[in-house]
């Protein structure tokens, strides 16, 4: 005999969390369903164990969607502030760290074990180490398992990190009931560099503040250089905004005013390329940009064309990468369900009554620094209150 519930909620990462504590307080009666041991893994290990939980610069134009307009109406109702009170009520400690991120003080357990006191709040029931298996619906009822309910709710991510437990299940679900998926890609992944740039997979553990940039997009944070190509926070960024067969542009030296190079000729005609690099980047780094550049001697003995176009290839120094680390190393997934098929305001599917998608499963995705996991908290708030 059925276990008859208001709704069911698959997925017990932030968005269905957020999603099952506000309906389940809103009277609701929820199961939450989670394949894993236990739920919100991927919180447990975000922001290097800290959990880098929201952004206060959140805003729409910071996430990316083939709707850009679709995340205005969640993000808009369910704020950075309001997940920032629900932090402060539970008296968790934080602080702001570069760019608006914020950060536990503690640990990330933090969130969880918030996220499930709001859950036992509004009793839900959580069974986790369950494989949800067939999903079936018929005559306005969803049945998964045993339970059954008028509504469900997709929230079971993407397929980033997938030694978490990550799969395309999401997707496999949503096609089943007729929903379009935006092809999904990983997102903030590191980029693999091809052999004839091999030098500079060499300078393996250097970083540096830069400028990356893909197409119009631009981020000034550090890069780092791996074994298999370029990595760090600026990467990471410009990553959701490169594709296969485009190049990227790093500006080695940002802030720099134009003619710098010729300007330091006329003040210290003495001085070398290399020597100038070294003053203002790693010593590795600043060694492999002069080689690659070739301007050995003095500056004063170099035309002035030539250090105008070093100052350009600086500047916007070209990369084409072969490829990313994959979604075993991306944090997001760009791509998901489509938002077309959604309504932005509830998130619920437009032809299938009683069917929602929530999180890192709809093609929204979010700039690295706590936007994902505001997209998670409005997204499941959202839902939350169409239940």
């Amino acid at each position: 005999m059925s276990r008859i519930y208001d709704a069911i909620i698959l997925g017990g990462g932030a968005a269905g969390l957020m999603c099952a504590a506000v309906a389940g307080q809103r009277g609701r009666r929820v199961l939450l369903l989670d394949h894993a041991s236990e739920v919100g893994k991927k919180i447990l290990i975000s922001g290097g164990g800290r959990c880098n939980f929201t952004n206060i610069h959140t805003a729409p134009d910071r996430y990316l969607s083939a709707n850009p307009h679709f995340a205005k109406s969640a993000l808009g109702r369910y704020t950075a502030q309001d997940f920032l009170a629900l932090v402060e009520r539970h008296r968790i400690a934080w602080h702001e760290k570069t760019l608006g991120q914020l950060f536990c003080d503690g640990s990330a357990r933090q969130i969880v074990d918030m996220l499930l006191d709001e859950c036992a709040r509004g009793q839900v029931e959580i069974g986790t180490g369950r494989s949800v298996g067939e999903v079936d619906h018929a005559d306005g009822r969803y049945r998964a398992g045993d339970a059954e309910a008028p509504a469900l709710v997709i929230a079971t991510g993407g397929p980033s990190i997938p030694k978490m437990g990550a799969t395309g299940f999401a997707y496999d679900l949503a096609r089943r009931f007729g929903l379009k998926i935006v092809e999904p890609r990983p997102a903030l992944v590191p980029l693999t560099l091809p052999p004839d740039q091999a030098l500079f997979r060499e300078l393996s553990g250097v970083s540096t503040h830069v400028i990356a940039r893909a197409g119009k997009a631009a981020f000034p944070e550090a890069a780092l250089f791996t074994h298999r190509g370029l990595s760090g926070p600026a990467i990471l960024q410009i990553s959701s905004y490169w594709r296969h067969g485009e190049p990227i542009q790093i500006d080695f030296l940002p802030g720099r005013p134009a003619n710098w190079l010729t300007d330091a000729k006329r003040t210290n005609p003495r001085a070398a390329l290399r020597k100038l690099l070294a003053e203002a980047l790693p010593g590795r780094l600043a060694e492999t940009l002069a080689e690659q550049l070739a301007l050995p001697g003095d500056l004063g003995n170099l035309p002035d064309r030539k250090l105008q176009e070093a100052e350009r290839r600086l500047a916007a120094w070209p990369f084409l990468p072969n490829g990313t680390e994959g979604f075993a190393k991306a944090e997001v997934t760009i791509g998901g369900i489509s938002t077309a098929e959604l309504s932005s305001q509830t998130m619920e599917a437009r032809k299938v009554p009683g069917l929602y998608a929530i999180g890192e499963a709809v093609d929204v995705t979010g700039w690295l620094g706590g936007y994902n996991f505001q997209w998670a908290w409005a997204s499941g708030w959202a839902a939350a209150q169409a239940l």
